[in-house]
C-alpha cells in the first residue's frame, strides 16, 4: 500500500507557552484511500488508519530501521512496519495487544489453518456458561468453549504454535457482532463487547434470540479474508524482519529491554484520558483468552494534568529509545466535545521530556462530525480531525524528504 502524497500548503503558527510551533493542515487519506492492507481488518477501540503511520514510516525511516509503538493496540503500526522492510517493535500495558499482533507479522497458510481446524473437535460436552447464552446459541457456545479450553491447554503446556495463535487471533475477533459473520447474535460492534445486561436489553428489543452460528466455518471465512492479499514478496519482508520483532506487555514508560538509542521512528496513540473504557470494551476478549483484567494496568487519566504527567513520564522513556536522527509521530484526537486540545498537552509534556516540536499535523477528513482545527471550519458538515504532533531531539526539518522502501 502506497502512502498518499500528500501537500497540505504553508503551515500557519500557534503559540503553546513560550513555543511556536507550525501547524499544517490535510488529509492523510480520501475516501478512496480509507483501504489499507486486508491484515489490518481487526477490531480494536479507538484505533487508527494504517495509512497514518504508512505516511510517517515512509518519510521517516528506510527499511531496516526499527519502528516502536509504546501503546501498541490492535498493532497497526507495528504491522505497517514490518510491510515496510521495518524492524517492528511494540508495547501494550494489556497482554491482548500482542495476541492480535504477533500473529499476523508471522501468518500461516489458509491450508495450515483449514488443516488445523478439520482435526479439531469442538463437540465435546462442556461446562456452560449460562450468561454467556445471552449471546450464543447453545451449540455455538459449546464450540466457543471447546476451542478457548484447547487454545489455553496448548499455551499452558507451551504447545500453542503459530497456527494456534492465528485461530485465537481471528476468534477473538469474531466473538460478538452486528452481522451473520460473527458467533453471536445482533450486538454491539466487535470492539465494543455489551455487558451480559446490555445484551439482554438489545435481545429484548429486537426480539431477538441467539441464531445458531457454527464455529470453524466462520472462523476460515475471516482467517480467508486476512490472508488472501498477500503476496510472494510480503510474506519474504514479514520473514526477513521476523528475527527482530520485539513486542512487550507493560507500562509504557518502563521499557527497560528495549536498548537506548535503537529507536529510529515512533508512531503511536496513547490513551485520550479516561474516554474509553479499554477494560471494559474487552472483557469477553479478555475472558476467552484466559487474561485476568486485574492484572492490566492500563492508563486511565480523569484530567489533564493527570494525563500530562504520565505523558512526561512515557516521553522521558521515548527520548531515551530514540536515535540520533530519530522522530516520533504522536497522535491525539478530539476530546470533550474539541474542548481540550491534547496537542498542546503533548507539547508541553514533550517539552519537560527534552523534546523539540517540529510540527502539529491536523488530518481533517471532510466526513462526519463538526469541529474547529484553529481556527479551521468545514462550513455546515463539519471535520473529523487527528492531530500529530511530529517530536524528535535535534530538530527535523518541517516536511522531511520521503524515504520509502
Amino acid at each position: 500500500m502506497a502512502p498518499p502524497s500528500l501537500d497540505a500548503g504553508s503551515p500557519e503558527y500557534i503559540e503553546i507557552g513560550s513555543t511556536r510551533v507550525p501547524v499544517r493542515v490535510g488529509e492523510l487519506w480520501t475516501a478512496k484511500q480509507r483501504a489499507g492492507h486486508n491484515l489490518h481488518e481487526i477490531s480494536y477501540r479507538a484505533c487508527f488508519k494504517p495509512q497514518l503511520p504508512a505516511y510517517y514510516i515512509s518519510r521517516h525511516s528506510q527499511p531496516g530501521e526499527t519502528v516502536y509503538d509504546p501503546f501498541m493496540g490492535r498493532g497497526t503500526t507495528v504491522l505497517e512496519a514490518a510491510l515496510q522492510g521495518r524492524v517492528p517493535w511494540g508495547n501494550d500495558a494489556s497482554p491482548l495487544s500482542a495476541i492480535l499482533t504477533a500473529p499476523r507479522l508471522d501468518p500461516p497458510r489458509q491450508t495450515e489453518v483449514e488443516e488445523r481446524l478439520s482435526s479439531l473437535s469442538l463437540d465435546s460436552p462442556t461446562r456452560s456458561n449460562d450468561e454467556l447464552l445471552t449471546f450464543y446459541h447453545p451449540d455455538t457456545l459449546r464450540e466457543i468453549l471447546n476451542l478457548r479450553e484447547y487454545l489455553l491447554r496448548r499455551e499452558a503446556t507451551g504447545a500453542l504454535d503459530s497456527v494456534d495463535a492465528w485461530i485465537r487471533m481471528v476468534a477473538v475477533n469474531r466473538l460478538t457482532g452486528h452481522s451473520a459473520g460473527f458467533f453471536s447474535v445482533y450486538s454491539l460492534p466487535p470492539n465494543q463487547a455489551a455487558s451480559v445486561a446490555s445484551q439482554r436489553r438489545i435481545n429484548d428489543r429486537l426480539r431477538q434470540v441467539p441464531p445458531r452460528r457454527p464455529v470453524k466455518p466462520l472462523l476460515l471465512r475471516k482467517s480467508k479474508a486476512l490472508l488472501s492479499a498477500i503476496t510472494p514478496e510480503e510474506r519474504a519482508r514479514l520473514r526477513s524482519v521476523s528475527g527482530s520483532v520485539r513486542l512487550l506487555t507493560g507500562d509504557a514508560a518502563g521499557t527497560s529491554p528495549l536498548p537506548s538509542g535503537s529507536v529510529r521512528l515512533v508512531v503511536t496513540s496513547p490513551p485520550f484520558l479516561n474516554i474509553v473504557d479499554y477494560a471494559k470494551d474487552n472483557w469477553l476478549r479478555n475472558w476467552f483468552c484466559g487474561i485476568d483484567p486485574r492484572s492490566v494496568h492500563l492508563t486511565q487519566a480523569g484530567t489533564v494534568a493527570e494525563w500530562e504527567a504520565k505523558m512526561t513520564e512515557v516521553f522521558r522513556e521515548l527520548a531515551r529509545l530514540l536515535a540520533p536522527g530519530g522522530a516520533i509521530a504522536f497522535e491525539v484526537g478530539e476530546v470533550r466535545n474539541g474542548q481540550v486540545r491534547l496537542e498542546e498537552s503533548v507539547v508541553r509534556s514533550a517539552d519537560r521530556a527534552g523534546l523539540l516540536p517540529i510540527e502539529v499535523f491536523v488530518n481533517a477528513q471532510h466526513f462526519t462530525k463538526t469541529a474547529h482545527c484553529w481556527g479551521i471550519t468545514n462550513g455546515s458538515r463539519g471535520t473529523n480531525t487527528n492531530r500529530v504532533v511530529l517530536l524528535s531531539r535535534e530538530g527535523l526539518a518541517p516536511t522531511p524528504t520521503s524515504r520509502s522502501a
